[in-house]
């Protein structure tokens, strides 16, 4: 029977017995840049994420985590104002026990579909700033604004050249996350074993972030991944339609009900 996927981020990586660090192609660095370099570079990705902020825009993530010959694959999509903080978001696993779940964002709060033990028809409602990420690189409730605050605070970034995104051509800029900047948010639990991995390498837990800038200074992709003894989570996320209209619809007060947390794979 397939193990199911309730890979804590640190719990992967402790059973892997984060003694190594297996860095592939895609975690690998061209150069260390000059001071200049790369505070150029990181001024790039922070002004594309500042002018995002203050924007809209179709949001499509993958997540994919791999473990034990196995590969896990779940999808965000949805329209997310920035600007307002509001937005929705559809969250599909196939094939996982649970492989469907949506979340609201309005007037300071998240709302999540069907929850356990409510009813079909009622959704859960929970401060925004109270939810909290259960998963390595994982956003609290799938907040993207929770990932535009950890791609603006890379470091040691650098340039790393021109590739297509959806057609568009941009730079890929490269840097790291820090151990605060990894765990912000975090569950307790889970920042607890993060903090005993981090205790094992002797080091941060290497995690890579990249950005993708059009000629027009737009963020139109980003990529946080970390790869440890055979164990990898990598999330990518496509920004597009910026500055389309964001339709939300609230639920109704009388199709609600207050919750302290959600968590669940679907839910981050």
């Amino acid at each position: 029977m397939r193990r199911p996927l309730m890979l804590t981020a640190a719990a992967v990586l402790l059973s892997a017995g984060c003694s190594t660090t297996d860095t592939g192609n895609d975690d690998a660095r061209t150069k260390s840049p000059s001071s200049k370099e790369a505070s150029d570079a990181r001024s790039a990705v922070q002004e594309a994420v500042a002018a995002l902020r203050e924007d809209s825009a179709e949001v499509r993530q993958k997540i994919e985590v791999q473990g034990d010959g196995q590969v896990y694959r779940l999808t965000i999509t949805g329209g997310f104002d920035f600007a307002t903080d509001r937005g929705h978001l559809a969250v599909d696993f196939p094939g996982g026990g649970i492989d469907h779940s949506e979340q609201v964002f309005a007037e300071g709060k998240i709302y999540v579909k069907d929850v356990p033990g409510a009813g079909g028809n009622t959704w859960g409602v929970i401060p925004r700033d109270k939810a909290r990420a259960h998963y390595l690189l994982r956003a609290p409730l799938n907040d993207p604004e929770h990932v535009m605050q950890q791609i603006a605070a890379m470091r040691e970034v650098s340039r790393e050249g021109e590739e297509s995104v959806d057609g568009v051509r941009a730079v890929r800029y490269r840097g790291i996350l820090d151990h605060r900047t990894v765990t912000l948010r975090m569950d307790a639990d889970v920042r607890s074993k993060m903090e005993e991995a981090r205790d094992i390498l002797g080091g941060d837990v290497p995690v890579f972030a990249d950005a993708w800038v059009d000629g027009k200074g737009n963020l139109v992709q980003t990529r946080t991944s970390v790869n440890m003894s055979g164990a990898r989570v990598t999330v990518t996320t496509v920004l597009s339609d910026l500055g389309e209209p964001v339709r939300v619809k609230v639920p109704r007060p009388a199709d609600t009900t207050p919750i302290k947390e959600a968590t669940g794979v679907l839910n981050g």
